[in-house]
């Protein structure tokens, strides 16, 4: 089969989702090196001798660009403008009270905003909604693009990722999105989007952002986070797919990353199945050879997710980006190991993530994987990567480090799946 070929992917993957075990709201060393410098109070950054910059150390001699670099990548199909604003004083702005949470699949009101809010909020965990009613949508926008705090940024995790590469000057960078003017005006000028893409009005997602700690009513944060809603019909129908596609031949890239099937949740089963069946036609049509890399993001509908997993997609790709969340939710949609698991408890459990890792490279779905033997990692910060095998899978595990004033927890899991795909390299098996 297509998928998987060779451990080196394993490894990634697993490096992927290690990325995430000790909170997803981490900025890299440049962001924190700008954050210290930026505020005088601000404690100063570990020294070399510290088990922190121990760490950093061994990851600059570990970490190097492969031999065979990328030179031309596609990304697409989903971008928007992410306006991101305080969770806690919108909904207050809205005249929302704190009360009992509850997870809305669909949210299809203010009070269906306000519960899921809350239950995300009291997890720490992150979270991506579709907001059903235009109207009520676009007053919440309105009321929200009034804040001062206000911020725009680039949104949607192909453009995010198409963005990540840009900053790299010898790469070029397709992106194919729906594509407005104020996200174009925020893009790279490294990052090309064809025509096709161009459209009159952007596609807007509300990220709603709370601090570790935070409170509301007898509400507390444990982590930073972020809770993402908005009516996006564009991203949702997959617009792009066919755009995306059609320019490939012309672009001929090097590696194609593909983001946004958790958009189509808003959709119907049937227009779901149809785009879904569509999807895998379309990457099939990709030339062998050209690495495929699927991002996943945070969804609820299992049913979508298990035709993900069993309707051929995992077969014609070559990698996998997606955080811990993702990864169970994964396993119970489609009846893998520990799918009897309702929610990580605290920083997920690194021998429960490499079974699920193991069933998805080795069984994609059709079988269940023996428990793993694996219970614990010892850490050397002079020697931060563990590696472990497995029937000829092999993990490559690390832990992060852990930003606790984040400026930004939004796009962090699309940055390290570009970072990792940056630094990797595919060996031909044909």
């Amino acid at each position: 089969m297509a998928l998987w070929r060779g451990s080196a992917y394993a490894g990634f993957l697993a490096l992927a989702v290690g990325c995430l075990f000790l909170l997803e709201p981490q900025l890299p060393g440049s962001a924190l090196r700008s954050l210290w410098n930026s505020l005088q109070l601000a404690p100063a950054p570990p020294g070399p001798g510290s088990p922190e910059g121990r760490l950093a150390a061994a990851w600059d001699a570990l970490i190097v660009r492969p031999a065979r670099r990328w030179r031309r990548v596609a990304v697409g199909v989903n971008a928007c403008v992410d306006v991101v604003l305080s969770g806690v004083k919108l909904l207050q702005a809205l005249g929302l009270n704190p009360g009992d949470g509850e997870d809305h699949s669909i949210l299809h009101s203010k009070n269906d905003l306000k519960e899921a809010f809350v239950h995300f909020m009291g997890k720490g965990a992150a979270a991506e909604r579709f907001f059903s009613d235009e109207d009520t949508f676009h007053d919440i926008a309105q009321t929200a693009s009034a804040f001062p705090e206000a911020q725009h940024y680039v949104g949607g995790n192909a453009a995010l990722i198409g963005q990540k590469f840009a900053a790299n000057s010898d790469l070029k960078v397709l992106l194919c999105g729906p594509v407005g003017p104020k996200l174009h005006e925020l893009l790279d000028d490294n990052v090309f989007v064809p025509p096709e893409s161009l459209q009159e009005v952007d596609e807007f997602h509300l990220i709603l952002e709370y601090q570790a700690g935070e409170e509301w009513g007898q509400l507390k944060a444990p982590h930073a986070n972020r809770f993402i809603f908005s009516h996006d019909l564009s991203n949702g129908a997959m617009n792009m797919l066919e755009v995306f596609v059609s320019s490939l031949e012309e672009f001929q890239p090097d590696l194609v990353v593909l983001s946004g099937l958790h958009m189509m949740e808003g959709q119907s089963k049937e227009l779901q199945r149809k785009r879904l069946a569509e999807v895998v036609t379309s990457i099939s049509d990709i030339p062998i050879g050209i690495p495929i890399h699927l991002e996943l993001a945070s969804m609820t509908n299992r049913e979508l997710m298990s035709s993900i997993v069993h309707q051929q997609v995992f077969p014609a790709v070559t990698s996998l980006g997606l955080n811990e969340q993702e990864l169970l939710f994964l396993s119970q949609s489609a009846s893998g190991p520990h799918s009897s698991l309702s929610s990580w408890n605290g920083v997920p459990d690194v021998g429960i993530v490499s079974d699920i890792l193991f069933w998805i490279l080795k069984e994609h779905g059709k079988s269940e994987s023996r428990a793993s033997d694996l219970t614990r990692i010892v850490l050397n910060p002079d020697k931060p990567v563990v590696e472990w095998h497995r029937e000829g899978v092999s993990f490559h595990f690390t832990p992060v480090l852990v930003c606790k004033n984040p400026i930004r927890t939004v796009g962090l899991g699309d940055a390290i799946s570009a970072e990792g795909l940056f630094y990797s390299e595919v060996h031909s098996h044909y």
